[in-house]
């Protein structure tokens, strides 16, 4: 089964509101992206232990550095997440860490009600090499 990061990069893909999201730092790329877990494959679902619904949502992350040549492998990496809806309620997002061969992503699943605008902030650290704070946000409709 193909890496589910990139499954569900692919599988929002088609829909603009869910496109890839990346910010560089230095020689990092920090990856993310959000949906509904309902725009899942139901065979990944089932793969990864996610429930399906248009009132569930998933965020996938993943931290990449580059080598000497500029090529992003994964690394590992600690991550702290909260999300703010539009009535200023409050969630953690716990991630949770998945290998692959050689890919590393992190998962953490949330509650939403669309249409809704979460605003995310994660606190992305490797030890000993990179502590980043990004905030982004992500519209969710019916």
């Amino acid at each position: 089964m193909k890496h589910l990061l990139a499954v569900l990069f692919l599988c929002s893909a088609t829909v603009v509101a869910h496109a890839q999201i990346m910010q560089e730092f230095g020689q990092f790329e920090i990856h993310y992206n959000a949906l509904t877990t309902d725009e899942l494959q139901p065979e990944v679902a089932r793969t990864y232990k996610i429930e399906r619904s248009k009132t569930r949502g998933i965020l996938t992350m993943s931290v990449l550095k580059k080598n000497k040549t500029g090529v992003p492998s994964p690394v590992p990496a600690k991550l702290s997440v909260y999300a703010t809806n539009l009535t200023r309620q409050l969630t953690n997002v716990t991630m949770r860490e998945v290998k692959e061969g050689a890919a590393i992503y992190y998962l953490g699943e949330f509650r939403i009600v669309p249409p809704d605008t979460l605003t995310f902030r994660a606190t992305v650290e490797v030890p000993g090499q990179l502590k980043q704070e990004i905030t982004f946000d992500q519209k969710f409709f019916r």
